[in-house]
């Protein structure tokens, strides 16, 4: 299984994305990945592909082009909403199966989920990921300053949680890339940050200490430190947060930002060096 028997990956660092505009699908696929592999653009070029053999397949099967030539992406929004499928392209391109976690082949890992290597959740155009990295697991919620560590226990018990929540769970499977090939010099991309184990804990217990500090005004403390799995093992807040809390806990991560993904079409994938392919909050 990956990170263990071979030493530790990205010298025992962690990749974590925090939220920037509504890119939640770039960070949950580039914290599955442990590395800054893709940017938004590469995921609309992928979505852009998707629409475009999707046209071909209903053209093909005898649909009028005005049934749906004129109908926006169902890949991309315009505020960068990706859909599942991009985010399997994407991960397909390191070899990587995104299987949903209630099909049969996923049984083991609903059993035995601390066997697994990553999941990848989604509710209300929010995506994140749960992984495991060097044999322990974090929450990489781009809504969170820093991963957060999980015990085996707390895993299950969240995984159990979020389905009954409404959460759609994603099981991730393959060859995880073993190191991020761009150093952290040469990949900045402004929300993308390496830290060690403890230096995420550090940051994370410092979240934890201001989100129980009595408010000081009538301010929204959803803040985007806070993710839906920071609550008490029983979790119970998890559930009154499905709608408007978490939309709300998003809307705070996008006060300064906008997504810059108007053009669909015109978007490009930057591959070059960045990669070697090819959100939503």
């Amino acid at each position: 299984m990956e990170g263990q028997g071979q030493g530790a990956s990205n010298g025992g660092m962690l990749y974590h994305e925090v939220q920037e505009s509504k890119l939640c699908a770039v960070h949950c696929v580039n914290t599955v990945l442990q590395g800054p592999f893709f940017s938004e653009f590469d995921l609309a070029a992928l979505a852009s592909d998707l629409d475009r053999k999707e046209r071909q397949m209903m053209l093909q099967g005898g649909a009028s082009s005005g049934d749906f030539l004129s109908e926006e992406s169902h890949n991309v929004s315009l505020d960068g909403d990706f859909s599942i499928q991009v985010l399997q392209k994407a991960l397909e391109v390191w070899d990587l199966q995104v299987i949903p976690l209630d099909c049969p082949v996923a049984e083991p890992a609903q059993i035995d989920p601390e066997l697994e290597n990553a999941f990848i959740c989604h509710l209300h155009n929010h995506w994140f990921c749960i992984r495991k990295v060097n044999g322990e697991w974090y929450n990489f919620d781009s809504l969170i300053a820093a991963p957060e560590h999980f015990s085996k226990f707390y895993l299950s018990a969240c995984l159990d949680t979020l389905k009954g929540s409404g959460w759609s769970i994603f099981l991730v499977r393959g060859n995880f890339p073993k190191e991020c090939p761009l150093s952290s010099s040469e990949a900045p991309n402004g929300y993308g940050q390496w830290l060690s184990p403890e230096d995420a804990e550090r940051i994370t217990k410092s979240c934890n200490s201001m989100r129980t500090a009595p408010p000081r005004n009538n301010v929204t403390q959803q803040q985007p430190n806070q993710s839906p799995l920071l609550d008490d093992v029983d979790m119970q807040t998890l559930s009154a947060m499905e709608d408007e809390d978490l939309k709300a806990a998003i809307a705070a991560s996008l006060m300064d930002t906008s997504p810059a993904m108007a053009s669909v079409e015109a978007s490009t994938p930057q591959n070059g060096n960045k990669n070697d392919e090819g959100k939503a909050a």
